[in-house]
């Protein structure tokens, strides 16, 4: 078996959990969120994480099953308005939140990957967003300064990988994965089609393998949830 493929989630993260850890969890909603890593994080006990993703899941799904089990103590998210415990917990002072604006939080983790520990923006100036921050005027107008974020570990979904870790994301799935993967200390991916080095086009490969760590194979039977399915009535 090639270096980084390993045999299951579990196998993937061993090592790497830790009681009070950083974590990037890719995916938008329930789209491209690395599901089955999320349980094995879940299995394995850890407590007092701080968890940063777009959004929180829905209850019992994804990111939901890490705030059931009161394993996460504080969230760094944009959009939190399909999770009820979420909610609950939040207004009980049971958990801790950083709202950000969602282009903001995007930024922060690419500044992070980028190795740009801070940046200024415009977005969120006079707003509770911009309490107890740094701000600055460019050209009359004033900007909030924003911290980069690094994590201890991302957990990212692909559409498509090969053995050395090259990523595939596909369509919407390609929106927080490919920049959290590039802003940890080791990326751990879970592929649903895993091929072998050099079989994807170097001109479709949005995450080089150099950011990858470690690599798990989905199930041909993996179930990607819908959050929310609206469809148009049949025409009569």
């Amino acid at each position: 078996m090639p270096k980084k493929v390993y045999p299951d989630a579990t196998a993937a993260l061993a090592g790497l959990l830790k009681d009070g850890m950083v974590i990037h969890a890719g995916g938008f909603g329930l789209c491209g969120i690395p599901a089955v890593l999320i349980e094995a994080v879940k299995e394995s006990g850890v407590k007092d994480l701080t968890v940063v993703s777009n959004n929180a899941g829905i209850d019992d799904v994804g990111l939901g099953k890490l705030l059931r089990t009161r394993q996460i103590r504080k969230m760094i998210a944009s959009y939190v308005g399909e999770n009820a415990e979420f909610a609950r917990q939040f207004l009980a002072g049971e958990l801790e939140i950083e709202f950000n604006p969602q282009g903001t939080l995007a930024e922060r983790i690419r500044a992070g990957g980028a190795g740009i520990p801070a940046f200024y923006t415009k977005t969120g100036v006079g707003t509770a967003v911009a309490e107890g921050k740094p701000t600055e005027v460019f050209d009359g107008e004033t900007y909030v300064m924003e911290r980069g974020i690094v994590a201890d570990v991302a957990l990212v979904h692909a559409w498509k990988g090969d053995t050395e870790g090259n990523l595939v994301y596909r369509r919407t799935a390609r929106n927080f994965n490919p920049m959290m993967a590039t802003a940890a200390k080791v990326t751990v991916a879970q592929v649903e089609h895993l091929v072998p080095a050099g079989e994807i086009d170097p001109d479709h490969i949005i995450t080089p393998g150099v950011f990858v760590k470690r690599i798990v194979a989905l199930p041909a039977d993996y179930e990607k949830l819908i959050e929310n399915r609206t469809v148009r009535p049949k025409a009569a």
